[in-house]
């Protein structure tokens, strides 16, 4: 089992990473691996909606986009994380997810996925909400934890003593663990997967 995680901050060792490095260590306590891809200060390109990717199965931006579509099936789980920007995500993660899921939604359905914020002081709710919001379109499982995934900080340093933000990182950690444990059960059980309908997609006009 392996999980993913996103280092949507311009800051490779900031404060997104030290919530993301906790969750790392409370799933190597548990046996599983753990990736962080950070995904560096250059421009994020967004999505142009050409179509190239439903005809070649990967993005026609050739990043760090394509290294996930390529890499997807062997994770089980993805953890995104990003900084708080006017109370948004960045726009390089917001960038990413929207390439990603766009060329890859169908083969994120029954994926793992949470989303965790750091912030200064205020807007974490409202860019939590808006990184879930792509798992929730794609058949995907939600983790939670004891509150929600947030850590406070304006430096690592300030971060590392926000005890509170650290434990609920660790918690969404045993959860990510113990469902990913479930679910590994449920397939050795052989409980099938859900079988979907073929998606009916309206605009509302018609």
């Amino acid at each position: 089992m392996k999980v993913l995680m996103i280092n949507g901050s311009p800051h490779e060792r900031g404060c997104t990473y030290t919530a993301l490095a906790e969750i790392a260590k409370t799933l190597d306590k548990h046996g599983i691996e753990s990736e962080i891809l950070y995904l560096g200060t250059k421009p994020v390109a967004g999505c142009i909606a050409c179509g190239n990717c439903r005809k070649t199965g990967k993005c026609i931006f050739d990043d760090k986009v394509n290294y996930v579509i390529e890499n997807l099936d062997q994770y089980q789980a993805i953890v995104v994380g990003s900084p708080v920007y006017y109370a948004s995500a960045s726009g390089q993660v917001v960038s990413f997810l929207d390439r990603l899921f766009h060329s890859s939604a169908k083969r994120m359905a029954g994926k793992l996925g949470a989303a965790i914020v750091s912030c200064r002081r205020g807007g974490a709710t409202a860019s939590f909400d808006e990184l879930n919001k792509y798992f929730s379109i794609s058949n995907m499982i939600i983790v939670t934890s004891q509150y929600w995934n947030m850590i406070h900080g304006n430096t690592p340093e300030e971060a590392s003593k926000d005890i509170e933000g650290l434990q609920t990182m660790r918690t969404l950690g045993e959860n990510i663990a113990w469902l990913l444990n479930c679910l590994d059960a449920a397939r050795k059980a052989g409980v099938p997967a859900p079988v979907y309908e073929k998606q009916i997609a309206t605009n509302y006009i018609r």
